[in-house]
């Protein structure tokens, strides 16, 4: 079996496709790559759905699916919860950071977590969108050959484990 490549796309249920493609084209500079009605399912059944794509600088893309005549319990997303993490330069944080708060969008920041720096929007679907920097430090502490990663999950465990 071969090795996965990385994702072409990740889909999220949206409320309304337009609200959603002013934030993710005009707010975070996102192109709309496709919009793929769908009025029949694999299966037959009728539909009513619109899939729609936008495009990430590595050519993979966020997708959504607006479906009206299907209910889904869209709430705001708790940051451990749910979110969506996207890789940005340092200089393109910055900006964004200052553009959300001149846009009167939600937005928090910046968090420095050690190996990234993030700040955090609330799309109008209410998930957690995170533009995330590397810092000089990324690649040596994302090392699993000599970060522990596993005996650090492993020393979890045996806590949880005991109470």
């Amino acid at each position: 079996m071969g090795a996965i490549l990385g994702y072409h796309h990740i889909a999220y249920r949206c409320r309304d496709s337009e609200e959603t493609r002013q934030f993710y084209e005009e707010f975070l500079g996102l192109e709309l790559a496709e919009a793929m009605p769908i009025g029949t399912t694999a299966t037959g059944r009728t539909a009513q759905v619109l899939h729609t794509f936008y495009r990430l600088a590595d050519n993979s893309y966020l997708a959504f699916f607006e479906v009206p005549d299907s209910p889904f319990d869209f709430h705001n997303q708790h940051d451990f919860d749910l979110h969506l993490a996207m890789e940005v330069s340092m200089e393109t944080l910055e900006a964004m950071l200052a553009k959300g708060r001149a846009s009167g969008i939600e937005t928090r920041g910046p968090s420095d977590h050690g190996v990234i720096k993030s700040i955090y929007f609330r799309d109008p679907n209410g998930y957690v969108i995170e533009l995330t920097a590397k810092t000089p430090e990324h690649d040596t502490a994302m090392d699993p050959r000599t970060n522990g990663a596993r005996a650090k999950l492993a020393a979890w465990q045996a806590a949880k484990a005991q109470g």
